[in-house]
């Protein structure tokens, strides 16, 4: 019998409101000793304009600016990221595949290329599954989830791992009405209701299993064990509550969906969220094939700038910075040149990303790009170079291969293939050592 089945049979038995739904956000792996506890992937879809923003032209039309880090320069558009640019890796020249949103945002969050046979894994479900659970809070968070254009929130599920390693959706946390309802119990069930119905869970089992004795049971009761103490533990219920985080703080992060993202992201990660996602440009992408000055002027680089030097602050201040990998990215950058509508087309032959936290080598820029930023001039990276970096800095085998359903092993990092070996093997290094 099923998965599917069973959680049938047990919402016959009226356990819906106790969100059993939960144990689908769980896995049982055991945790990492390493000192990089979580990451947090600030999520820029659409793809910003690298050369406005972190690897500066003479093609753009805004200014490059010095930073307290001597010989690097970032966009004008961002002044508070170069007053702490010391806290800052730069990668400039990424080289990814995908010339279209739904092919490059599935490379560049599972590491693998789209392909109709098989759907891969994104990174956060690898690492979930690799690391396991910490505490009793969710491991694998993403928020906020996507009312339309569901298609991309697929990308960052578990594919053939299971529902186990999903990430758990939630709301938007800048709309007043936020709430995460499958961490609340419904007013009209008390405590005493909760434990009467626990005790018809396991008479329920009783007779299931007698009809069904299969081994998933003891998965199962793991999970639904863990379930049941995430709905019933104050202090995950708290890593979701923004109200206990002050009016300054929610200013010092912005009150919209970017900032409160992050400030959530932060809120999970200190209580033990392993990866979690800040995806709050759903509606305001970075996708910018027309007024692509104005739009990064105006709309988009202010509340970057703002929320990730407040977050790289933010978990610097609580102790959070070298256990917390940063990664601020979309899906690929921007033409050098400009068409008719004035905006910036797909590019992902070169493109830069932002890396923060983690007990990486900060204040340097990694690779460089031509003087259009069209191609990478030295240090082609890959995804699989990035990925390799972040399982090594979280204690996890990145050469591991892991096996689909089919019988198809799959690398957990896919090293770039043209360079040579011995640099293949040494260029996740640069990123992860002082």
């Amino acid at each position: 019998m099923t998965h599917n089945s069973r959680r049938d049979f047990l919402r016959a038995g009226s356990l819906g409101f106790l969100g059993m739904g939960l144990p689908g956000y769980l896995s049982a792996a055991p945790a990492s000793n390493a000192k990089v506890k979580s990451v947090i992937l600030f999520w820029l879809e659409g793809g910003p304009s690298h050369i406005d923003t972190w690897d500066p032209k003479a093609n753009s039309n805004f200014k490059p600016m010095n930073t307290n880090v001597p010989g690097i320069q970032i966009s004008e558009l961002l002044p508070k990221m170069a007053k702490k640019m010391d806290k800052f890796a730069l990668i400039r020249s990424m080289h990814t595949r995908g010339n279209d949103h739904p092919q490059a945002t599935h490379y560049v969050i599972t590491g693998h290329e789209i392909n109709p046979a098989m759907q891969f894994p994104s990174i956060g479900s690898m690492l979930t599954k690799e690391l396991g659970p910490r505490n009793a809070v969710p491991p694998h968070v993403l928020v906020p989830k996507w009312n339309s254009g569901r298609q991309y929130e697929d990308y960052f599920r578990a594919a053939f791992l299971g529902g186990d390693y999903d990430p758990m959706c939630i709301p938007d946390p800048s709309k007043p009405d936020f709430q995460v309802t499958d961490l609340s119990l419904p007013k009209t069930v008390s405590q005493a209701a909760v434990d009467s119905r626990s005790a018809f869970l396991k008479a329920v089992d009783r007779k299931y299993r007698a009809l069904h004795a299969t081994a998933e049971h003891s998965d199962m009761d793991a999970f639904s064990a863990q379930a049941m103490k995430m709905i019933m533990t104050p202090a995950v219920r708290d890593a979701f509550d923004l109200s206990k985080e002050s009016d300054k703080t929610k200013e010092r992060y912005g009150k919209d969906s970017i900032g409160q993202s992050c400030l959530l992201a932060r809120r999970l990660v200190e209580a033990g969220s392993v990866f979690v996602t800040a995806a709050g440009y759903h509606g305001t992408s970075w996708d910018t094939h027309s007024d692509n000055d104005k739009s990064h002027r105006d709309k988009l680089c202010p509340p970057l700038d703002r929320t990730l030097v407040t977050l790289v602050e933010d978990l610097e201040e609580r102790g959070l910075l070298d256990s917390t990998l940063v990664i601020a990215m979309g899906e690929f950058g921007r033409t050098p040149h400009i068409n008719p509508a004035l905006g910036r087309d797909h590019w992902p032959n070169c493109w830069s990303l932002a890396l923060a936290g983690g007990g990486i080598k900060t204040g340097q820029a990694i690779g460089t790009s031509d003087e259009r930023g069209a191609n990478v001039t030295s240090r082609v990276v890959s995804m699989g170079d990035l990925y390799a970096s972040v399982y090594k800095l979280m204690g996890v085998d990145w050469t591991k291969e892991i096996m689909s359903p089919i019988g198809r092993p799959i690398k957990l990092s896919l090293i770039h293939i043209s360079e040579p070996t011995r640099l293949r093997r040494i260029s996740y290094a640069v990123f992860c050592l002082k």
